[in-house]
């Protein structure tokens, strides 16, 4: 994530964490160095659904894909919408491309898939407001310790940013295996969904809501994992109002 201006309340001051980790294998540096290019955000300009996929369609975005299960899952389900993933850890840059490039079950390649690799929050201020239909957040890094709250994704600066450009009745979903960062993000979410200056709506009607995945919620290997550890995951979808 790159620096941005001093006092801009709609970013975090820098991107925290790993950036690149064991070497790739080669298919995956192929995919990285071939398909890369050309399913890649433009580095400037507006985000939209016409330039990146030529029509006007349904946009979803994804902050930190991980190794892009989920992504690629979703943009199987959905082949009319547009799907914009941004992931500043090359390894899962790259597992992502093997799966967009026909390796995630589906019988094509996706189509339908546009990548950043890094900043997700930069390219999230370049769509248009109310463009998007959903926004994931899935098993962002949980920063435990009380200093490092600032670090976390949940937080006002990119709530604003996803709520900005949500449209009115899209979707923000929420999943974390961490009891620290859940109870983080229900507290400022809680700013978010009660009060006069509400912009969300919590779907939710019962603890089984959010204690069990959703229909059309694809697993990501992060939550994979934290299941084979005994961990509880939980499951957050918001509505803007």
């Amino acid at each position: 994530m790159t620096a941005n201006k001093p006092g801009d309340p709609t970013t975090l001051n820098r991107l925290y964490g790993r950036s690149v980790g064991k070497p790739l294998r080669k298919g995956q540096q192929a995919l990285v160095d071939t398909l890369l290019p050309r399913i890649a955000v433009p580095v400037e300009g507006p985000v939209t659904a016409e330039r990146l996929f030529g029509n006007d369609r349904a946009l979803h975005f994804e902050i930190g894909f991980g190794g892009g299960e989920h992504m690629a899952g979703r943009a199987d389900m959905l082949p009319d919408h547009g799907f914009i993933g941004a992931e500043p850890f090359l390894n899962g840059v790259a597992q992502a491309l093997v799966h967009v490039d026909g390796d995630n079950g589906q019988s094509t390649p996706l189509g339908n898939v546009r990548i950043q690799h890094g900043d997700a929050l930069e390219v999230l201020a370049r769509i248009p407001d109310g463009a998007l239909s959903f926004v994931y957040l899935l098993h962002p890094d949980p920063w435990p310790k009380a200093r490092h709250a600032k670090r976390r994704m949940m937080n006002d600066g990119p709530l604003r940013l996803i709520a900005a450009k949500l449209k009115l009745g899209g979707e923000f979903r929420f999943g974390t295996d961490h009891p620290v960062y859940l109870r983080h993000a229900l507290m400022v979410m809680r700013r978010y969904c009660l009060g006069p200056d509400a912009v969300f709506d919590w779907l939710c009607e019962s603890p089984a809501q959010f204690q069990n995945r959703p229909g059309g919620w694809p697993e990501t290997r992060y939550e994979a994992k934290a299941r084979a550890q005994g961990h509880e995951v939980w499951y957050f979808r918001y509505r803007r109002r």
